[in-house]
């Protein structure tokens, strides 16, 4: 190999159509070619046949392919197994093991990556690709697990840790267990995102600043002020700004331009700085077109 020089053996046996017995096997050695190889095979069939047409027999053995002649030539007969060397060693002694040995090894074995793969698909109903993803890694396979441990949604926060924790992981190339974001502190994210005191889109700045100083999400909700705007008459004071700057755009929703309504949502999320809820924001539009 460190010639650059390709060596191959090539395995060639025949056997009656039908016939469950396997052939006797022929072994030809140290080819360095594929045209060689498809020669040598080609030959060999062709001699095989010809012998065992005429009710020959084949011994096993190891040959040779001469590159002039475009044959097989004998190297050697290997008629048993000792002939290969498959023998016991005489200074190993047998060893017996009975079958609570093998159940207390078997009990320590850590769950393997394809078994982990099947239950994560079954417990947290995950796709292939989502568990495939996530068990790429022991450390990365129990972070998911610590992050979702009674999680209602596993599936979000899967989806999480495969886009934006990777992403951090893999910019800042430490390793699942360097991450200032630990499980706790990803779940107390999450609990935020879920109460609606933040927004995904805000909480993924959340997540960057957590990577970057080691704070809580608590920490850095409360130092820049991101709670979700939830309070009705903040929202309706907004909403009705909105609606009374852009009377043209409110006739276009209610004459059935939905992309209309979308570009309200915009600017009361524009004066709001992203903090208003989305939902109280839209259900507060829809009445107050419906009114005019």
């Amino acid at each position: 190999m460190e010639k650059g020089e390709l060596r191959v053996d090539v395995n060639v046996s025949l056997r009656e159509a039908g016939s469950p017995a396997l052939g006797v096997k022929q072994e030809i050695k140290n080819m360095n070619s594929f045209a060689n190889v498809r020669k040598a095979i080609d030959y060999e069939i062709l001699r095989q046949t010809h012998i065992l047409s005429k009710g020959g027999a084949l011994r096993q053995e190891t040959r040779l392919f001469d590159q002039g002649k475009y044959v097989t030539i004998p190297m050697r007969t290997k008629e048993e197994a000792h002939d290969y060397r498959y023998f016991p060693d005489p200074d190993l002694v047998p060893v017996e093991l009975d079958e609570s040995f093998i159940q207390k090894v078997r009990d320590t074995i850590p769950e393997l990556p394809a078994e982990k793969r099947k239950r994560f698909i079954a417990q947290y109903g995950l796709t292939p690709h989502d568990a495939e993803t996530l068990c790429s890694s022991a450390k990365l396979a129990d972070y998911f697990e610590e992050t979702a441990r009674g999680y209602t949604q596993p599936k979000k926060i899967a989806n999480w840790i495969m886009s934006e924790f990777l992403k951090v992981i893999n910019e800042k190339n430490i390793e699942v267990d360097q991450s200032p974001v630990t499980p706790s502190l990803m779940r107390e994210l999450f609990t935020f995102i879920d109460e609606g005191q933040i927004s995904g889109k805000i909480a993924k700045g959340v997540f960057q600043t957590m990577c970057a100083t080691g704070k809580t999400a608590r920490s850095v909700i409360e130092e820049q002020g991101l709670r979700q705007v939830t309070d009705q008459g903040s929202i309706g004071a907004v909403v009705d700004e909105v609606l009374s700057e852009n009377r043209a755009v409110v006739m276009d929703v209610k004459n059935g331009k939905e992309k209309a309504f979308g570009f309200l949502v915009g600017q009361v999320m524009k004066k709001t700085g992203g903090r208003a809820n989305p939902r109280l924001v839209n259900d507060r539009l829809r009445k107050e077109i419906e009114r005019i």
